[in-house]
Parts: C-alpha cells; structure tokens; sequence
C-alpha cells in the first residue's frame, strides 16, 4: 500500500556554510518515507501534511525562535513545529560535527530525522522517550547512509 507524503521543501536561508543542498533534499525525501514506516505515536501530523518546510538557518535565527516560542534566549539544533516547519542552525551543525568527530551532513540529517520524528508524534520529553528517538534518528541515517 503506498503511504501518501508531504511533499518537503528545503530552503537555505544562511549564508555562513556552504552546503550540498541536492544531497540534503534526497535524503529529506528518503528520511521522510523511512518516518511514515514507524508507528505514528500519540500527535503525529506528518501523515496528515500537504508539505514539510525544513529551513537552515543561522545560530542568531534560531536563538530567536527559540526565544520567541520556547522562551530559551541561545541557540538550539532543531526546532520542530506541529504544522509541518523543520528549522535547523547549520552552525550548530558545525559545532557538534567538530565536536564528534562526524561531518555537518552528518549532523543535519540527524536533526531533520529528529524533526521528522516529532512530526510523527515521538517525543524526547523523557528519558525514554529521548533515548527512544536517539536510537530512531541514528538507525535511519546509517540506513539511508548504506544505500
């Protein structure tokens, strides 16, 4: 049975990292069909959306949205919201590609995965939950990495 999917648009919207946007969106869209296989937990929206919006931003950009609908004034990794918007901070990406030894392809499309996730209804308000996801987010990747 095919599983109808939103269709995902990519927008690049900082200019500090270069970045290699075709590969991102193929694997946005494999990410996406490997999500609607899981089990849709509790909320999930992602079935239910025309489109996915994942927007890259800066650590400044991020900082507030994050303050603005989180009350968190610094930067975060991703932010997901319920009507189907994905925003990640390319240099946090950076950062923590440096920081375990990966690469920032690496990185973003363990938040985009994250991201896709939480449209499913999942959840890293817990441990379990957190740990739940950690374990989704990086199966997917290595997945998708070996094909």
């Amino acid at each position: 049975m095919l599983v109808p999917q939103a269709h995902i648009v990519l927008s690049n919207r900082q200019r500090k990292v270069r970045l290699k946007l075709a590969a991102l969106r193929e694997f946005a869209k494999k990410a996406q069909t490997e999500c609607l296989k899981l089990p849709r937990q509790g909320q999930g929206v992602l079935l239910d959306l025309p489109e996915v919006s994942v927007v890259l931003v800066s650590d400044k950009r991020i900082a507030a949205i994050h303050a603005e609908f989180m009350d968190a004034p610094d930067p975060t990794d991703v932010i997901t919201f319920q009507h189907g918007e994905i925003v990640i901070s390319v240099e946090t990406a950076k950062r923590q590609a440096r920081a375990y030894q990966t690469s920032i392809e690496h990185e973003l499309r363990l938040y985009l995965v994250h991201g896709l996730l939480h449209l499913s209804g999942y959840n890293d308000k817990t441990a379990k939950g957190s740990a739940e996801m950690k374990r989704l987010q990086e199966g997917i990747v290595r997945r998708l990495a070996d094909r």
